[in-house]
């Protein structure tokens, strides 16, 4: 069966395990029932998923004109505390970044490879730990907008990190410290008015993913360099598939790549 369409994220679903699609425009395939069989990959051209036009992605799935003037990709996406909607300051477009800067966000501790940190809105749980192949997370603020988590992940990624160790992570390696022990040794870093948004009781959420077979060797898959690949497919994790040769392919770094997927 062949299928063609520009890649975006993989939608999830939450189960045990975690349910897997790749969205392909009018239609969609359900990977979990794809693992042990194989998949062709073919490049086709570049779709920028904010204009349409076949212009090498950028970053993001953009073009390098759309990276630099949508308000989807400002510097407060990558870094919350440069947030400034709440003032009322408008970076590119103050109405799209009011919608989503004046929203409830978690900041919230992760096992990947290690315990990271990290923010998202709250309407995205557990989507984004999902996105970062988490094995666990816990939520330990809420704040009213993203201005107030960055500001509370700044103070606590000088102790932990704030990046996940793919490599790691797609070869299973993860960690055993205890999530709830170390939210008791974040809280003293914040500043007594962030206190005010710590969670007493936030509940552990563990995920377990579709994969039959952890890589020993990584090796990533680069459509440009690669545009023609074949593979068994013996894993999902984050938003990356793996196959039993131990290639691994980001699906969301390859947001705006135009596939042909064969089954």
């Amino acid at each position: 069966m062949y299928y063609e369409s520009v890649l975006r994220r993989m939608p999830t679903e939450l189960g045990q395990p975690i349910q897997y699609y790749l969205d392909m425009g009018d239609d969609f395939i359900i990977l979990n029932n794809l693992l042990g069989r194989k998949i062709h990959f073919s490049f086709k051209k570049y779709e920028c998923l904010n204009c349409g036009q076949d212009l090498p992605v950028f970053a993001q799935g953009l073009c390098k004109k759309c990276y630099f003037e949508s308000p989807q990709v400002g510097a407060w996406v990558m870094k919350p505390e440069k947030s400034q909607a709440h003032l009322g300051i408008e970076d590119r477009d103050l109405a799209y970044e009011q919608s989503v800067q004046l929203k409830p966000h978690i900041v919230y501790l992760a096992k990947t490879s290690d315990v990271k940190v990290g923010v998202t809105r709250k309407s995205q749980i557990p989507f984004r730990w999902i996105d970062q192949g988490a094995d666990a997370a816990l939520p330990i603020l809420e704040t009213p907008n993203r201005y107030l988590a960055g500001q509370a992940e700044v103070l606590i990624k000088q102790h932990i990190t704030d990046k996940t160790g793919w490599q790691k992570m797609l070869k299973g390696i993860s960690t055993d410290k205890d999530l709830l022990a170390i939210r008791e040794e974040v809280k003293a870093y914040l500043s007594k008015d962030l206190i005010n948004y710590w969670l007493e009781k936030p509940e552990i959420l563990s995920l377990q993913y579709p994969v039959l077979k952890n890589p020993e060797k990584v090796k990533s898959i680069n459509l440009e360099k690669m545009p023609d690949f074949k593979g068994v497919l013996s894993g999902i994790k984050g938003q990356y598939l793996i196959f039993d040769d131990g290639h691994v392919l980001n699906i969301r770094n390859h947001s705006g790549y135009v596939v042909g997927v064969t089954i």
